[in-house]
């Protein structure tokens, strides 16, 4: 019985999803309309494909049109075309081996025997890339599709030509996708996960909180901020691969920030590394028997300000990018963050020494400090 109830509340969130999924694509541009309008236009490839050499032309096999029509609606215009190519080289040498050993043997059992290996491997050549596969599937099509003759295997090639031009014209002609939106999102909510860290820093360090648990937890999430990064750039890698070959770019339909874009990766990258490095530090302060010393309330307040400092400059910088926003407030909070950390140096001069550990541990910070500083300098 409680397994049912659990079956029944996993079906309940996933049609709650799909719910929320099908709401978000029928608002508004998202990811979730993107995704809706490739699948219509998958189909919408199949169709034409198929009406035109099943139903008009009566091909034999009429089925490989549609199927390669729908597999290269791909995500990007230019990888449907790489990937067209790749896949109509492929098919065309398993059905040309396929072809030219069954008429050799006169045996399809022992031609099959011969022929899968041999295509199986062909298929791993670099060039063809992730379609290689199609090679042996290729020649199934020959070995198991009835009669084996050389005008057969010549319309098996032209109906895989047919579903790859009707599937990159239908990709590249109607809505081209492209994915900037999805840049955008990822990079804003790296940059505010990095806000929110080194917000919840500032306030232990400025509340003189030392808790190993909180400091890990902090920690733990810092870490996490490279894997948002990572998903930032391959986001900006797939964005700017949508716009080669795209008519939307050629005509002025979609914006183009590249240059911000990759500033962005390159800032976030930074404010990730440091990020991790101070909330180690942090953590191994914290912790009783850690190799780190705590540096002093004072010190630590005021290190805790340029945390704060630095995440408010890091809002801006997100607002002055994808906001729409001018870049003077970004500007008056990067000379601030500067201010701030010349105070810090001067605070670490004028309170001497110190035991060596809390020297040690204090110094690391301000070079975390100085470091980010410098980064979030960098942009214009």
């Amino acid at each position: 019985m409680h397994a049912i109830r659990a079956a029944v509340r996993r079906v309940r969130r996933r049609v709650r999803a799909a719910g929320q999924m099908a709401g978000r694509a029928w608002s508004g541009p998202s990811r979730e309309r993107d995704l809706a309008v490739q699948a219509v236009k998958a189909a919408l490839a199949a169709w034409i494909a198929w009406a035109v050499v099943g139903r008009w032309l009566d091909a034999p096999m009429a089925f490989v049109a549609p199927w390669v029509a729908i597999v290269l609606v791909e995500s990007t215009v230019y990888r449907s075309i790489a990937h067209g190519l790749q896949q109509l080289a492929a098919i065309a040498t398993g059905t040309v081996v396929a072809t030219a050993v069954a008429l050799l043997l006169h045996n399809t059992m022992t031609a099959m025997a011969l022929v899968l290996p041999t295509t199986v491997l062909l298929g791993q050549w670099r060039r063809l890339g992730s379609q290689g596969i199609y090679a042996a599937t290729g020649a199934l099509f020959v070995l198991t599709g009835g009669a084996v003759s050389i005008p057969a295997a010549a319309a098996r090639i032209a109906e895989a030509v047919f579903g790859a031009v009707v599937g990159i014209a239908v990709n590249a002609l109607i809505r081209p996708p492209v994915y900037l939106r999805d840049t955008r999102a990822a990079l804003r909510d790296a940059l505010r996960e990095t806000h929110d860290i080194l917000h919840a820093v500032a306030d232990g360090l400025g509340e003189g909180r030392w808790n190993a648990e909180e400091a890990d937890t902090c920690h733990q999430r810092a870490l996490r901020l490279q894997r948002l990064v990572d998903q930032a750039r391959s986001a900006l890698d797939t964005s700017r691969e949508s716009l080669r070959v795209n008519l939307r770019r050629r005509t002025g339909a979609t914006p183009l920030h590249g240059g911000d874009y990759d500033d962005a990766v390159v800032v976030l990258d930074c404010a990730a590394l440091h990020t991790a490095d101070v909330t180690r530090t942090v953590l191994e302060a914290a912790a009783e028997d850690g190799p780190a010393a705590r540096p002093h309330p004072a010190l630590a307040r005021r290190y805790a300000t340029f945390l704060r400092r630095t995440a408010d400059t890091l809002r801006l910088y997100d607002h002055s990018r994808f906001g729409h926003r001018g870049d003077r407030e970004l500007r008056q909070a990067v000379r601030e963050l500067h201010r701030t950390l010349d105070t810090l140096r001067h605070d670490l001069t004028k309170a001497g020494p110190g035991s060596p550990g809390e020297f040690a541990t204090y110094g690391t910070l301000l070079a975390q400090a100085h470091r980010l500083a410098g980064r979030l300098a960098a942009p214009p």
